[in-house]
């Protein structure tokens, strides 16, 4: 899985004009799933990012987690996170899941959030046309892999 994670002042996603996913400060998570994905994965991915120390302590140093300051999350889906842009200038999407795993593996990222930290989970719609809006805060823009290939 692989997620371009956003520290945020304030997101909201829209579909068709209306609002379905809205936070304040927290993180925006922009989730890709691939084909060769596991459960393990999303486990990985969801630890990772709720314990990222992104936000900044009393000393102004980023020395807390999304937990730490009991902040909002976001969730939206994108297959995109796994173009290959390396050949010709068409990316490829042959390693981003079938839409019914990817759809099954965003859902089941969001109810372990959900379940485990006991959080309330924002969302997008799964293979809708977005609009994403966004207030960066710092800004703060980080790239996971649970594969760790970066």
């Amino acid at each position: 899985m692989r997620a371009v994670v956003q520290r945020v002042k304030k997101a909201h996603v829209n579909v068709e004009g209306k609002t379905v996913g809205k936070i304040n400060k927290g993180i925006l998570v922009f989730l890709g799933v691939g084909q060769n994905d596991t459960e393990k994965d999303i486990e990985w991915l969801a630890d990772k990012i709720l314990n990222l120390r992104i936000f900044e302590d009393e000393n102004y140093k980023m020395n807390l987690s999304l937990l730490d300051i009991k902040g909002e999350i976001l969730v939206v889906s994108q297959f995109t996170l796994y173009g290959d842009c390396r050949k010709g200038r068409r990316p490829s999407y042959s390693n981003a899941a079938k839409p019914e795993k990817g759809k099954e593996f965003y859902e089941n990222f969001i109810q372990f959030i959900e379940k485990k930290y006991h959080l309330n989970v924002e969302k997008g719609v799964f293979q809708a046309e977005m609009e994403v809006n966004l207030i960066n805060d710092g800004p703060v823009t980080l790239l996971l892999d649970s594969e760790k290939t970066f």
